[in-house]
């Protein structure tokens, strides 16, 4: 079981709820912002208790989990069985280190896709009900869609993280679908004001990915493992690096300005801190394999800015 807990890197998860908290942040403010209008021009305003749907926060929060592991045990394996972890940098894994075979990978894979659907069908549920039968159609296929990416991101001769695609689907998934689909389950409705601050989440997300590549990208490019850092270079992949988390501040600031309300909106800006720190510490670095480091702490800024921005909109 430990083996199986480490392979599922649990470090990973609180990145992969970024865009769920806010996509429900945002959402829960604009329902309650439309419910409490309506009952104001009834001339209802005393007493009044704000909608919260936990249920549905609760249910993405563990579907998104799902995914996650589900694409972390097949990273682990993908990685395994090609001879790709042999000689690779950072926390061990299980499959290249023998500690679980690729069978029992398989076996926990099939597991894990089966419950993230059966979580994601009781999340479309519980959000449309059976009156809504569209909406519930394209959320299913986007699960389908997301088991597919977790699963072929490293697995199968045609896997996408070995051709330079890793980052557009981290890009989409946490960012776009996470935020934007989170936002449609308590809404029912697309604002487009909220692509902004999905499109933060989404390159902070992709920030992470591409630090990964840049430390692994001289055992990447020995193995044929052509990540768009192996492509461009660790030159050229600090500099999208830079842009990545700059484009990240910019997006969030103009959201913040464009539906300005509070001054506790900025709030978000304290998670850069440490992130502008690290891109001090990228731009003085040689040495690649000492970025494994700086992993988790990208990864938890991401978190604590969806937390706090978040929080700004809420209070």
């Amino acid at each position: 079981m430990k083996n199986y807990i480490k392979a599922a890197r649990l470090r990973t998860l609180p990145l992969s709820i970024s865009g769920i908290l806010v996509g429900s942040s945002l959402g829960l403010v604009d329902v309650n912002r439309e419910y409490l209008g309506s009952l104001q021009s009834l001339g209802i305003c005393a007493g009044v208790t704000p909608i919260y749907k936990s249920t549905i926060f609760w249910l993405a929060i563990f579907t998104t989990i799902g995914f996650q592991v589900l694409s972390n045990f097949a990273n682990d394996y993908g990685d395994g069985v090609k001879g790709t972890d042999d000689n690779r940098n950072g926390e061990l894994r299980m499959v290249s280190s023998g500690a679980i075979s690729p069978r029992q990978m398989k076996v926990a894979m099939q597991i894990t896709a089966i419950l993230s659907l059966c979580s994601a069908i009781s999340l479309i549920y519980v959000a449309f009900g059976k009156t809504n039968f569209g909406y519930s159609l394209i959320f299913f296929g986007i699960g389908i869609a997301a088991v597919v990416a977790a699963i072929t991101y490293t697995v199968g001769k045609s896997a996408y993280g070995y051709s330079g695609f890793g980052d557009l689907f981290v890009f989409l998934f946490f960012g776009l679908v996470a935020v934007l689909g989170t936002y449609f389950l308590f809404t029912k409705k697309i604002n487009f004001f909220i692509f902004l601050p999905a499109f933060s989440v989404g390159l902070l997300s992709t920030a992470v990915l591409n630090l990964n590549n840049m430390r692994d990208r001289v055992n990447d490019a020995k193995v044929g493992k052509n990540t768009l850092v192996v492509k461009i270079g660790s030159e050229f992949a600090k500099y999208y690096h830079y842009y990545l988390i700059g484009a990240s501040l910019l997006f969030a600031l103009l959201y913040t300005i464009l539906r300005y309300s509070s001054p506790y909106q900025f709030l978000f800006l304290i998670a850069y801190i440490p992130l502008f720190k690290h891109v001090l510490f990228v731009m003085r670095n040689t040495e690649e394999p000492l970025l494994d480091g700086e992993l988790k702490k990208v990864a938890l800024s991401t978190f604590v800015f969806a937390l706090l921005f978040g929080i700004g909109q809420t209070i």
